[in-house]
């Protein structure tokens, strides 16, 4: 069975300034950022360019911190919050949603463009096959750190791994039933997905290729960013089959997670928009 290789999750001591990996990671994530935004550029845009992509880093970065702290103060533990609002400004704590962050993008993208006077669909359209590398660098960040663990699986899969960070909720689960008290027993922590890298994988890689290939030819407006949607929507729903629902919350109606409930409605609007551009009038 596979072991979590217990990386050091700081990545670079310079006296007492200590630089992480995750950081680092949202650093290679906005790096990508730039160089494919750029790339773009190049290869010739209707309205964009390379001080415009600076500003909109910069309207992506405000976006993706304030509306990824907010979404998780309001998704996933809004009673804490509520009894001590101060906690929210402590982000070195952790607890960031992407669905959140994805929302304050939104946002940020609204102001960008209505403050350049081009379409809200023009300056999605383009950030769009962007955008999934940096979710695969957070991904990786992630699997360095050793959290947001997967379920459980068997111990024979080529793919299981013990996780020592999930020690205490492997000891809590374990609890509850015989069979996995003797995994526990035998191995000393409960086989797990590797769902970081599942999402690494699918919601990163696979989406990048897909989106880049797919915005590679003109579309109607709104069109890419409506795949975007879509197809982030399915892959993440996928992927929290394997992963482990956050402890204080569990699995929800319908046996899904939180992550997979707020999937739903990217899967809908985008599938919905995507036919509605299609059909509508090349603009």
């Amino acid at each position: 069975m596979l072991i979590h290789p217990q990386f050091d999750p700081i990545a670079l001591r310079l006296g007492p300034l200590a630089v992480h990996w995750y950081g680092l990671m949202y650093l290679i994530g906005f790096m990508l950022f730039m160089a494919l935004g750029n790339l773009r550029i190049r290869r010739g845009h209707p309205f964009m360019t390379s001080k415009k992509l600076d500003d909109l880093l910069m309207y992506g970065v405000l976006g993706v911190v304030l509306g990824g702290r907010l979404g998780y103060v309001l998704f996933y533990k809004p009673a804490e919050y509520l009894a001590d609002p101060l906690a929210i400004f402590k982000v070195w704590q952790g607890g960031m949603a992407f669905h959140g962050g994805f929302l304050g993008v939104l946002v940020a993208m609204w102001l960008f463009a209505r403050r350049n006077g081009r379409g809200f669909w023009e300056v999605t359209d383009f950030i769009a096959p962007l955008v999934p590398l940096g979710l695969a660098a957070g991904r990786i960040g992630n699997f360095i750190n050793g959290e947001l663990w997967g379920r459980v699986t068997r111990p024979d899969a080529p793919w299981a791994m013990l996780f020592p960070q999930a020690q205490r909720e492997d000891m809590v689960m374990a609890q509850q039933s015989p069979d996995l008290m003797a995994l526990l027993a035998q191995y000393g922590g409960l086989p797990r997905h590797p769902s970081q890298l599942y999402q690494f994988a699918l919601e990163g890689v696979l989406l990048f290729i897909l989106l880049w290939m797919y915005s590679s030819k003109p579309r109607r407006a709104g069109e890419v960013s409506a795949a975007f949607l879509l197809g982030y929507g399915v892959f993440r729903f996928l992927a929290e089959f394997a992963r482990e629902p956050d402890d204080f919350l569990g699995l929800l109606a319908m046996g899904l997670s939180m992550g997979q409930w707020l999937s739903l409605p990217m899967i809908v609007l985008g599938g919905g928009l995507w036919w509605y551009f299609r059909r509508r009038d090349r603009t």
